[in-house]
């Protein structure tokens, strides 16, 4: 008895169907271990948290680091995510050649209100297995930072953070790799509203 298995597509095989038009422009997918996956549209909290990022982070980092926001990183064999936002070592050609690789990625960030089970669970392990020392989620559920460091393997293959480290909103965090640049969260994290 043979079991059907969905197709996974390899990089060259998703950015062929890119350049096919198989995409739309406005289409939110995104690359993970060879599946497309259709992120979810964002709600008001995630994206008011979305803003206030792309204010602070900017004036924080200015010439120090490459900054993206919701574009691809290429983690091969079979894994294109898009983070909400990237802190990338600077390159000459501001990656005009190529989409940045882990060796490139200082941090990696992602707002997470109902992608909180995804970020945690499948893109965690992902960023750690391709050996990214730093991850943020902004956690708007339960309304703080968790901060994940050191990428480990165990013994059954799996991969994580040793470290994961939790930042209340109404405190300053120091950027992993700019420990002299700090971010308060007061600046960052929306007000709780009343649904």
């Amino acid at each position: 008895m043979s079991i059907a298995q969905a197709k996974r597509f390899t990089l060259d095989e998703y950015h062929k169907l890119g350049e096919l038009g198989f995409f739309h422009e406005d289409d939110h997918i995104e690359l993970i271990r060879g599946e497309i996956i259709q992120m979810v549209s964002k709600g008001r909290v995630h994206e008011t948290c979305l803003r206030k990022l792309f204010k602070e982070l900017p004036k924080l980092i200015g010439d120090r680091a490459t900054l993206q926001t919701q574009a691809p990183i290429v983690l091969p064999p079979n894994s294109e995510p898009e983070p909400d936002f990237a802190v990338l070592k600077n390159r000459d050609d501001d990656y005009l050649s190529a989409h940045p690789e882990s060796a490139d990625i200082l941090l990696l960030i992602e707002v997470s209100d109902s992608s909180l089970d995804y970020d945690r669970d499948v893109k965690m392990p992902l960023y750690a297995e391709a050996g990214i020392s730093d991850y943020w989620i902004f956690n708007l559920f339960d309304n703080y930072l968790e901060c994940y460091s050191e990428p480990y393997q165990n013994n059954q293959g799996k991969h994580g953070y040793l470290n994961k480290r939790i930042v209340l909103p109404n405190q300053v965090v120091a950027l992993p790799c700019f420990p002299d640049l700090s971010l308060d969260l007061n600046r960052v994290f929306p007000p709780k509203v009343n649904s």
